[in-house]
Parts: structure tokens; C-alpha cells; sequence
């Protein structure tokens, strides 16, 4: 068998030096017929070693027929019926060699998505301490989001993982991207549905007239784009990185996404931002209403002038006691509206909890509201007459006269008669 560099030889002094086989043969020294194969093959020699017998060869006949029979008989089954008494790794690599010619073929297609069609939808609890106010620090979600077509991602940390944060979080992500997925896939979490959508998140739906699909329990590879979004964001994005409070959290990361989105991507081979222009194109358009202001949540203010809002309570005008107000609040801010669209209530959004936020126009005034209260009772009893007229003096009796009543001493009772 010549080696490779005689093949290239043989074939270029045939094609480039037209020289003859016979005057090849004799040039490097070898037979014509030898000269003759090497002209023939356009593939250069390989040495091959011969396949050598198998002590599995003698049984491989039994193991077909226990295949035929059960293609997913497992392979010490197989040992165990067969009487193996060797090693079983031969007999396993065997046994994966048939048994592909007994299993019916269960191929896998691969998923595509048009653009415009989807995008997948979770959350992501970062590993990093996030200072929230009040001394207190904690590892609030971010949901992230990632179109199916471009795989361009989006994501911002929230303060809850409630509905109204949830809903919130999505218009945010949604009106920057400038254009709604026509559908939004969510596995069972609590503020979206579990099983069916919650009722505002099948509202949220109907207002951005998109299907939201809620994928089975355990069923990871329904999202695997934003699952793997998640360890990118967790492995890439996260390490090194040090935090002032959410709102430089999701600065940083809107700044680190702009740069992640133009990367290559490694299924794809191509830039997401190369495919987001005919993505969004296929998308639907944003609805003219702005969901912070769609939903409300209505109370009466009693004499505590404070409504509360997750875990926390914010102060209202006491001009709004007893009347009922509107309760607007986003990631951002808390607003309370009294009838008229009046604001008696403008604070930012606590991310901490259990606290008790209190403007201080409203403690004043509460402060100024209970002294006129107090100057208007003080000047009420003034000028009001006492019912019970003028005081009458009453004779008051020797004690010993009650005792010679009832009799506890002598001659009471006679004397009492008489």
C-alpha cells in the first residue's frame, strides 16, 4: 500500500507532467498496476486494519431474536437470558449496535418560528443581594423574555412576582420593543395561571388581542430559549457585577443587552438584531391603552388615611377620608385618585417591605386637620348650657342612725318607732 504523498505524486505527474504509467511506475519505483489504482481513486489510500472476531459474535444471534421480540429489553436482561458470564460492556456496545434495526424510527424535527410568531417568557432570580431602602436587601425576579424568531432578548427586574407586577413588567418590555409576539408562552406560574390564565392575565390578553400559552408541568423543553436566555444571563451578564439598588440593575442590564443581542448567535449563526426588523414586522401593533392605568383597585379611606399596596402602607390627604379612591401603581409609583381624577396620593414604589411611607404634606395636614377639629369641640362645650340645672345640697344622716335601724345596736327599733 503506497502512503498519501506517493498517491498526490502519481496522480500530479500523470495530469500535470503527462507522463506515462509505465514511465510513473518506473520514476518512484513501484508496479504499473499499483500506478493504475492510484489514477482510479480521487480518494487518497487508508489503512485499515482488519476487524478482528468478538467474543460476542457467538451469541450476537440469540440477542437479535430477544430484540425482535422486545426491542427495549435492556441490556442486562439480555445477559441475564443469554447467559453472559463476560464482561458487559462489549455486550452493551453490542446491544447498541442492533437495536436500532428492531426499534421503529421516532425521528425529531427540528422547531422553527416565523417571524412575528412567539416569544418565550420566564423568570430569573439572580444571585446577587439587591439593596431595596430601608436597610433591607433581597433577590427580586426579572422577567425575561425572548422573541422565538430573532432570539433577541428583553428583561427587567420587578418588584413581586404578583400580577400587577407581572402585567407591568410585560407592557414595559413590549412598548419598547414597539410590537406584541402573537403569542406569549408561560409555564404555571402563580401570577400568570396555573392551568387556565388568572383573570386580569386573560384581560392583559384580550387588550393585546395575543394568546398567552401556558405550557405543561415539567415540560422544560416547551421554553428552552429563554431557560438557556436565563444561564446566559446568569453566567455572562451577572459575575463581577455590583448593584446600588433595581433601578441600576436594570440600567446595566438594558446597557448589557444592547451589546448581547449583537453577538453571534451559536444556533442561529447570525446576529439577533440582523433578524429583529422582519420579527417585529410580523408582530402585532401595541394597544392605545396604557394597562397601569387600565386596572384599579378601589377602597375607602377610613381615619387611618393609608392604603397598602403589597406589604406596604402609603399615606393619603386626609381630605380623601371616607371617600373612595383609586389606586394606581406600577413598578414605578403608587397614585391614588379621588373622584374628579383628583391626586391625593403620589409616592415611588417601595421595593423594600412592611413599611409605612408617610408624606409629610399629608402628616401635616392631619396634624393641622386634628387641632381645628379639637379648637371646634372645645368651643362647642363652651357655649352649650348644662342640662342638669343648679346643684342641690343634700343632708347627710349620722351613720349611727342606720345602725340603730336595722337594728345592729340597742333600741334601735324601739326608738325609730317611737
Amino acid at each position: 500500500m503506497i502512503c498519501v504523498e506517493d498517491w498526490a505524486e502519481i496522480r500530479r505527474l500523470h495530469r500535470a507532467e503527462q507522463m506515462p504509467i509505465r514511465a510513473i511506475a518506473r520514476h518512484l519505483g513501484i508496479s504499473k498496476n499499483t500506478v493504475k489504482r492510484a489514477l482510479a481513486s480521487d480518494r487518497p489510500p487508508k489503512y485499515e486494519r482488519p476487524a478482528k472476531g468478538s467474543v460476542v459474535d457467538a451469541v450476537e444471534v440469540q440477542i437479535r431474536e430477544l430484540l425482535r421480540e422486545t426491542p427495549t429489553m435492556p441490556a442486562t436482561v439480555i445477559a441475564e437470558r443469554i447467559g453472559w458470564e463476560r464482561g458487559m460492556t462489549v455486550l452493551k456496545e453490542r446491544v447498541r449496535e442492533l437495536r436500532p434495526a428492531y426499534v421503529p424510527v421516532d425521528p425529531v424535527s427540528r422547531t422553527t418560528y416565523q417571524p412575528g410568531e412567539l416569544a418565550q417568557c420566564d423568570l430569573w432570580f439572580p444571585e446577587a443581594d439587591i439593596p431595596l431602602g430601608y436597610g433591607q436587601t433581597g433577590r427580586p425576579p426579572v422577567l425575561v423574555m425572548v422573541s422565538g424568531y430573532s432570539r433577541v432578548i428583553a428583561a427587567r427586574m420587578l418588584p413581586s412576582r404578583t400580577t400587577g407586577d407581572l402585567i407591568d413588567g410585560h407592557w414595559r418590555l413590549l412598548s419598547a420593543w414597539g410590537a406584541v409576539p402573537k403569542s406569549l408562552v408561560w409555564d404555571n406560574e402563580a401570577g400568570v395561571g396555573r392551568g387556565r390564565l388568572t383573570t386580569e392575565f386573560a384581560a392583559f390578553a384580550g387588550l393585546l388581542a395575543t394568546k398567552i400559552h401556558l405550557c405543561r408541568p415539567r415540560d422544560p423543553e416547551a421554553k428552552g430559549l429563554v431557560e438557556r436566555a436565563n444561564g446566559y444571563l446568569a453566567t455572562s451578564f451577572l459575575p463581577g457585577r455590583t448593584f446600588s439598588g433595581p433601578g441600576d440593575f436594570n440600567t446595566q442590564l438594558t446597557c448589557w443587552l444592547a451589546v448581547a443581542n449583537r453577538r453571534v448567535h451559536r444556533a442561529l449563526q447570525t446576529r439577533p438584531t440582523e433578524r429583529w426588523e422582519a420579527d417585529r414586522a410580523g408582530m402585532l401593533t401595541l394597544p392605545p391603552v396604557d394597562p397601569p392605568a387600565w386596572w384599579r383597585m378601589q377602597t375607602r379611606i377610613g381615619r387611618d388615611h393609608y392604603v397598602r399596596v403589597d406589604t406596604n402602607d402609603y399615606s393619603v390627604h386626609p381630605d380623601a377620608i371616607g371617600r373612595t379612591v383609586t389606586v394606581l401603581t406600577d413598578n414605578d409609583e403608587v397614585i391614588a385618585l379621588a373622584p374628579g381624577g383628583v391626586i391625593v396620593a403620589r409616592h415611588p414604589r417601595c421595593w423594600a417591605r412592611h413599611q409605612t411611607i408617610t408624606d409629610p404634606d399629608h402628616a401635616e395636614a392631619g396634624k393641622t386637620m386634628r387641632a381645628q377639629l379639637h379648637h371646634q369641640q372645645a368651643a362647642r362645650q363652651a357655649t352649650t348650657p348644662d342640662a342638669a340645672g343648679p346643684l342641690v345640697e343634700v343632708e347627710q344622716r349620722e351613720l349611727g342612725s342606720y345602725d340603730r335601724l336595722f337594728t345592729v345596736i340597742e333600741g334601735g327599733g324601739d326608738r325609730e318607732a317611737g
